[in-house]
């Protein structure tokens, strides 16, 4: 099944037809923030998942031309990322060590929404095209042979970065903790539609030109050890995210106008929209590219606009 928000944050099963609302199962909670009802609606699904099914079978879609679709998690209390969590295509011999960093919730944008380049001298903007995982029950202390058990289903998440502006213990606030910078979506897909996680093609288009096109077969810690590494030294609870890495070869410049969209086997396509006031360009290389050529510093300079050198 496909959860999201719709229009004015309203609970929606997305199916072939349409957007069908889920108002009628979820009125005995509707005086809950968005966020809140979802979170309950996952920890309670054994209860919600068959009057769901009868929405879906007694109701009429809309098209989703006719609707808005938001962010199906739009102020998680949680939002774990993994970093440097694959292994780049067989160019790492060994695997890294296990790190992680937190993404505030108002970092949340959703399908059709727009990222905003702040105003801040950001070497390179750049989305990291990521799988995450959504909690469906509380986890503290998860061993790796139990972790499904507490995944309650997938979605598309962006992992926007703002590299170069700081190091040491501020490093992942900086460049990773700005407002929009993880959009996520269009909608969670329930565990139980997708067969293997660890084995699905992450692709992502800038304005139409295919960049991110890898598989999460080449995770360095795969999904039950990720979430065993979190859990063991933060509780999560239902609706709470663990994005689970990128290949960095991928990385691309973003820049104003552009339009991202991207596609993970299962779990439909996200589209987001880059804003820049500034007008701040680079060349259009990916990362791997910018080595093949044999750019220097990981990633192609700033070639105009406000803090170029």
């Amino acid at each position: 099944m496909k959860l999201t928000f719709i229009d004015d944050y309203e609970l929606a099963v997305i199916t072939d037809d349409g957007a069908v609302s889920l108002s009628p199962v979820v009125r005995d909670i509707a005086i809950m923030p968005p966020q809140q009802i979802i979170n309950h609606v996952i920890n309670e699904w054994q209860q919600y998942e068959p009057r769901c099914w009868e929405a879906i079978e007694s109701s009429t879609a809309r098209p989703l031309s006719e609707v808005t679709i938001r962010a199906p998690l739009p102020r998680p209390t949680s939002i774990v990322c993994m970093a440097v969590n694959y292994m780049e295509n067989g160019t790492l011999k060994e695997k890294p060590p296990r790190q992680a960093f937190f993404k505030s919730s108002h970092s949340v944008i959703g399908h059709g929404d727009t990222m905003h380049l702040p105003d801040v001298p950001a070497s390179i903007f750049e989305a990291e095209a990521e799988l995450a995982l959504v909690i469906g029950r509380r986890a503290t202390r998860v061993a790796p042979e139990d972790a499904s058990g507490y995944i309650f289903g997938y979605l598309n998440f962006v992992d926007g970065s703002a590299r170069g502006l700081a190091t040491g213990m501020g490093l992942s606030w900086f460049m990773k903790g700005q407002d929009d910078f993880a959009p996520l979506g269009p909608w969670i897909t329930t565990a139980d539609e997708i067969g293997d996680p660890m084995h699905l093609q992450v692709r992502q288009w800038n304005n139409g030109q295919l960049t991110h096109d890898y598989n999460t077969d080449d995770m360095a810690h795969d999904i039950a050890t990720s979430l065993s590494f979190i859990s063991a030294n933060t509780t999560l609870m239902p609706g709470d995210v663990i994005a689970l890495g990128t290949n960095h070869q991928d990385l691309h410049p973003l820049q104003h106008g552009d339009v991202v969209e991207q596609e993970i086997d299962g779990l439909g396509r996200l589209t987001i929209h880059i804003e820049d006031p500034l007008g701040r360009k680079w060349a259009r290389h990916t990362r791997g590219q910018w080595a093949a050529t044999g750019g220097k510093g990981g990633h192609s300079p700033q070639l105009a606009g406000k803090y170029a050198e």
